[in-house]
């Protein structure tokens, strides 16, 4: 029983995640999860997700490093769970029933997460790298100063 529902809720991860590629939303990041199920039961599923991951992560990247990106990722969210919530709302939506817009709607969600995430990260990573010296550096030692001569 356990295989089963590893089976399908992997395989509908994967499926939204390919979906996900050519629609808005987090493509490679749902295809990573849903074989990250996969691998949990699974060994086949190992190898395409190391490269899943991969791509995900340098999703996550491209994000992280452009306002642009992050801006359209985020509107592109918006207008999924806007979608969503309009098809549950009894709004006539081609394509669209109550099980779709559910999808929409945690696509959307899960985007701005991702979105957000990728934000922090990278504003975590220009502190570090601006940081001055003779500042609380990580695991709590200090870098020396330099000297002034």
């Amino acid at each position: 029983m356990k295989t089963v529902a590893v089976a399908v809720l992997g395989g509908l991860l994967t499926l939204a995640g390919i979906a996900l590629l050519v629609l808005p939303g987090p493509g490679f990041v749902l295809v990573a999860a849903g074989l990250a199920v996969l691998a949990t039961r699974f060994s086949w599923a190992r190898k395409p997700l190391d490269y899943a991951k991969d791509k995900a992560q340098e999703g996550v990247q491209e994000v992280a490093k452009s306002p642009w990106r992050a801006a359209g990722a985020v509107l592109a969210a918006l207008v999924l769970i806007a979608l969503g919530v309009l098809a549950l709302l009894g709004v006539d939506l081609p394509f669209v029933n109550a099980f779709t817009a559910v999808v929409l709607i945690l696509s959307g969600l899960f985007l701005v997460g991702t979105v957000l995430f990728a934000r922090r990260q990278e504003k975590l990573e220009q502190a570090r790298a601006h940081r001055p010296a003779g500042w609380r550096g990580t695991a709590g030692a200090y870098r020396a100063a330099p000297r002034g001569d």
